[in-house]
């Protein structure tokens, strides 16, 4: 077993690890999961892990006022980059080190939610995490911000409602706009917690059709999603 945790940053109790906290404990990799809305004794060294993950959340990257943990994640994922620790952000954790690279954060022209098709470009599909996936994946998104590739990140993935869905930094960090973690239960969690923002669009989303889709699409995106997380952790050099 590798000697440093893998570290889990979450910003709210409901949006945890998913299918990647399972693949974890069945691949036998330690993990060391810090609630940052909830402790003030947050890591102080991006060195001290063998990888970080950084996971979704309903606040904006720019809301460091209401959320100072944002301000103490932006530094902490600015060392994990210089120090080319392995990293990957899911949803705000991939706009959090997009911010930590240099880009801008802001608005999407539209709130993607619920399930949508997202293409890799060519860099994408030449990627060693993404290129085993096929060119074209199918993905649950709940998002309304979106991210600019950072200057020296490349650009993997795409949509036409959200024009950055994936990139890379440096040869080892990764951002995803979408959730590749959830699970039918998760899904089913945030549509009863998010359920006045779900009322709140332009043409409601009905939660039982998220979920009908969930169940639906299930199998194949947990063995997509698994099939991610081991290049993934192949290229962080935690895995065989």
């Amino acid at each position: 077993m590798h000697t440093k945790p893998v570290l889990i940053l979450k910003h709210i109790d409901i949006e945890g690890p998913g299918t990647l906290g399972e693949f974890l404990q069945k691949h036998h990799l330690r993990s060391q999961t810090c609630g940052l809305y909830k402790v003030n004794n947050s890591p102080e060294k991006p060195g001290d892990y063998s990888a970080i993950i950084s996971l979704g959340g309903p606040m904006n990257v720019y809301e460091e006022d209401r959320y100072p943990f944002l301000r103490w994640e932006n530094d902490f994922l600015q060392k994990a980059i210089k120090e080319d620790v392995p990293l990957l952000g899911i949803c705000l954790g991939a706009q959090l080190i997009a911010k930590a690279a240099g880009a801008r954060v802001s608005k999407n022209p539209v709130k993607e939610i619920g399930w949508s098709d997202v293409s890799l470009t060519d860099e994408g599909i030449r990627d060693p995490v993404l290129k085993s996936l096929g060119s074209k994946l199918r993905v649950f998104q709940w998002h309304g911000d979106t991210f600019e590739i950072p200057k020296e990140g490349t650009h993997l993935a795409t949509s036409p409602l959200c024009t950055n869905q994936a990139f890379r930094v440096n040869q080892r960090a990764y951002g995803l706009q979408f959730h590749l973690e959830v699970d039918p239960g998760m899904i089913a969690l945030w549509a009863e917690a998010y359920r006045e923002e779900l009322a709140s669009l332009n043409g409601p989303i009905d939660p039982e059709k998220l979920l009908w889709e969930a169940r639906t699409h299930h199998k194949q995106y947990h063995a997509q999603a698994t099939t991610f997380y081991k290049n993934f952790f192949k290229l962080a050099q935690l895995i065989s």
